[in-house]
């Protein structure tokens, strides 16, 4: 049974702009990527679910409540992080919690105070005089706080640094063992390959693919850099048959996909200095998927 239902969504904001005829399922239980660029249409898609735009057409549901006439009622249960988030500057995070709670019918959130140890956050400070990273956590504890069973983050570790994401990716594989269903906009394909089983990818608008994280894998392009201390050894290591995607003084780019045996054994036959992966941008994972064709 499907607890996110999209069927037919269109919301136009001119040519390529907004979202087009957007057909998703997500089954009860699934931590779903949903990855695109910027501007790609990820967060139209998002706000259309948490019933804040009018679609020119199709629909959206979430548990079986339409996104946009019963949204009061879903925001009641449903865990969401916006992008963006608006808070009230003026407010300590403990009061932005409790008015949470309020609105939502609770007199307590069972979890808060786990979230708040997890992410390690003092809420007591006013939030105007909080970091960025402060913020997001801020934002994330407000979202899980209530424990809901169905969740939609937008850019959930925006402004958080390494040690704090991966406490995020370790919360998100704690509540996937737990059943919850949990859509996960993001442009870091490392966050969605870690937590997701399945992942739409759009671009311009459209839902480009629905894969298997598994087959998207397989299919990466990855990139590594490859130093040398002498010339003569870069010289002798660019004569093997590898992909290469840049050479530099004292430096190879060299692209694999699929399986490394290829690569490995290549490094084996030559003295190298070092050895570093190239951080990629989700367009380039793109175009290793599509072929050179991300559309």
């Amino acid at each position: 049974m499907s607890v996110i239902d999209i069927r037919g969504l269109t919301k136009s904001y001119g040519p390529g702009k907004g979202i087009f005829d957007l057909t998703l399922q997500i089954p009860r239980g699934e931590v779903f990527g949903y990855l695109g660029p910027n501007g790609s249409g990820k967060t139209t898609t998002i706000r259309h679910l948490l019933g804040f735009l009018n679609a020119d057409s199709g629909s959206c549901s979430i548990g079986g409540l339409d996104c946009r006439t019963q949204a009061a009622q879903l925001h009641h249960s449903l865990g969401y992080l916006p992008g963006e988030i608006a808070f009230f500057d003026e407010m300590r995070g403990s009061e932005y919690l409790r008015f949470l709670a309020h609105m939502r019918g609770l007199r307590t959130c069972p979890r808060e105070r786990e979230l708040l140890d997890r992410f390690q956050l003092d809420p007591s400070g006013r939030i105007r005089r909080m970091s960025k990273g402060m913020k997001q956590k801020l934002g994330l504890v407000a979202a899980f706080m209530h424990d809901p069973e169905i969740l939609v983050l937008d850019e959930p570790t925006s402004g958080l640094d390494p040690l704090m994401q991966q406490a995020f990716v370790e919360l998100i594989l704690a509540e996937k063992a737990r059943g919850k269903t949990i859509l996960m906009s993001s442009h870091s394909f490392e966050e969605i390959e870690k937590t997701c089983s399945r992942v739409g990818i759009l671009h311009a608008g459209h839902l480009s693919a629905l894969v298997d994280v598994a087959d998207l894998q397989a299919s990466r392009r990855r990139v590594y850099a490859v130093s040398f201390d002498r010339e003569e050894d870069k010289q002798a290591f660019l004569a093997e048959e590898l992909d290469i995607a840049g050479d530099y003084s004292l430096r190879v780019d060299v692209a694999v996909t699929g399986s490394l045996q290829a690569f490995t054994r290549a490094l084996s036959r030559h003295p190298i200095a070092g050895l570093d992966v190239v951080n990629q941008r989700l367009e380039d994972i793109f175009i290793g998927y599509y072929g050179g064709h991300a559309s």
